[in-house]
C-alpha cells in the first residue's frame, strides 16, 4: 500500500495566537454597579417605608431627608456618561422617575390662590436675642394667626407688645402661644409630654378662634427634639410618643375644622408622624424648608388643616431663631 501523506500545518501549534476567553470589560462590570445604585436609591424613594425603623430609627432618618436623595439622580447620570455605559445612563432614569413621582408637584405655587386665613409659625427659639425684631418680621406676613413656641418669660413681653398691636386676642400656655386677629375662647392644655420627662413640660395646647367663616380648633404644639447619636442613631422615640398623643387629641376634637400650627420636629413623610398625618393634611407645592436657619434641609415646622384646605406653606426670612419661620394661607 502507498504511503498516507499528511500535508504539513501551514502554522505550528506552538506558533497560533492565544485566543482570549470573552470576558465582560471593566466598563461593563462599572455600568452594572451603577445601575444597581439606580435601583437601590429609585426603590428607596418609592418604598421607603419598607426600611426598618427598629434600629436607630433608619426608616425615620431616611424619610426625614428624603427629597435629597433626588441629588443622586445627576450623580449616577454623570457617571454613566464619564462610562460610557448605555445600561447606567438608562437605570439612572429610574430614580429620575421615582423623585418625580414623589416630589414632582413641588412647583412655585400660585400666590394669587384665594383663601381665608394667613397663618405663620415660629420657633423662636429660647435664646432668641432679639424678640421685638422678630415679632416684627412675622408681622410683615399679614397673618391672621401667629404660633409661637420656646415663648420664655423674659421674651413674652416683648413678642405680646407687639404683635398685639395687629393681633390682639392670645392664648397661651407653657411655652406655646398663639396671637390672632379674631377673638379665641375654650383654652386649654393638651398633654402631649411623653413619659420620660418628669419636668415641668407644656407644649401643647388647644383653642377656638371664632372666624368670620365660622369657628375653628386652633392647635399649637412643639414637639421633642430629635438627637443623632452614635449610641441609639436617630432617636425620635419620645418624640414619636408625644406624637402619638397628639394625634389622639386631633382625632377627639369635636370640631371638624381643625387647624394644627407648630415645630412637629419632624417631615411629613416621616412615620414617627403618621399619628398627626392621618389626621390633618398640608401643602406640599413648596419644600419650604424651615430648619436649621443657616442652611435648611428639612420641614419641621408645619401648618395643617382638617375640613379646610392649606393652599400654599413658604418660608420667610431669617429671624433670630435657629428655625425659620413658615408662612401658610388657608382656604376654610
Amino acid at each position: 500500500m502507498p504511503a498516507t501523506v499528511t500535508a504539513p500545518d501551514p502554522q505550528p501549534t506552538a506558533l497560533r495566537p492565544a485566543v482570549p476567553p470573552r470576558t465582560l470589560r471593566p466598563g461593563r462590570r462599572r455600568g452594572r454597579l451603577l445601575a444597581a445604585l439606580s435601583v437601590l436609591v429609585a426603590c428607596l424613594l418609592l418604598f421607603h417605608r419598607a426600611v426598618p425603623n427598629v434600629f436607630a430609627h433608619l426608616g425615620s432618618l431616611l424619610e426625614s431627608l428624603l427629597p435629597w436623595l433626588g441629588l443622586a439622580v445627576p450623580v449616577l447620570a454623570g457617571l454613566a456618561l464619564l462610562r460610557r455605559s448605555r445600561v447606567a445612563l438608562a437605570a439612572a432614569a429610574l430614580p429620575a422617575a421615582a423623585w418625580l413621582h414623589g416630589f414632582g408637584g413641588v412647583l412655585p405655587p400660585d400666590p394669587a390662590a384665594p383663601h381665608d386665613l394667613t397663618v405663620v409659625q415660629h420657633n423662636v427659639s429660647d435664646e432668641n436675642p432679639d424678640p421685638a425684631g422678630t415679632a416684627r418680621a412675622l408681622l410683615a406676613a399679614g397673618p391672621d394667626l401667629v404660633a409661637l413656641e420656646e415663648v420664655t418669660p423674659a421674651a413674652l413681653d416683648a413678642y405680646a407688645t407687639v404683635l398685639g398691636r395687629e393681633l390682639p386676642h392670645t392664648a397661651l400656655e407653657g411655652t406655646v402661644g398663639l396671637w390672632s386677629r379674631y377673638p379665641v375662647s375654650d383654652v386649654r392644655l393638651v398633654e402631649i409630654r411623653p413619659r420620660a420627662i418628669v419636668a415641668d413640660w407644656s407644649r401643647g395646647m388647644r383653642a377656638t378662634v371664632h372666624t368670620p367663616r365660622g369657628d375653628v380648633a386652633v392647635y399649637v404644639a412643639h414637639l421633642p427634639s430629635l438627637r443623632l447619636r452614635p449610641t441609639d442613631g436617630f432617636g425620635s422615640t419620645i418624640r414619636d410618643e408625644s406624637a402619638a398623643k397628639l394625634g389622639a387629641a386631633l382625632a377627639a376634637e369635636p370640631l371638624d375644622r381643625l387647624i394644627l400650627i407648630g415645630d412637629l420636629n419632624g417631615t411629613v413623610d416621616d412615620r414617627g408622624l403618621g399619628p398627626v398625618t392621618e389626621q390633618v393634611h398640608t401643602d406640599r407645592s413648596d419644600f419650604a424648608f424651615s430648619w436649621p436657619a443657616a442652611a435648611p434641609v428639612a420641614r419641621i415646622d408645619h401648618v395643617m388643616a382638617r375640613a379646610a384646605t392649606v393652599v400654599r406653606a413658604w418660608s420667610l426670612p431669617r429671624t433670630g431663631s435657629d428655625h425659620l419661620p413658615l408662612a401658610a394661607r388657608i382656604r376654610i
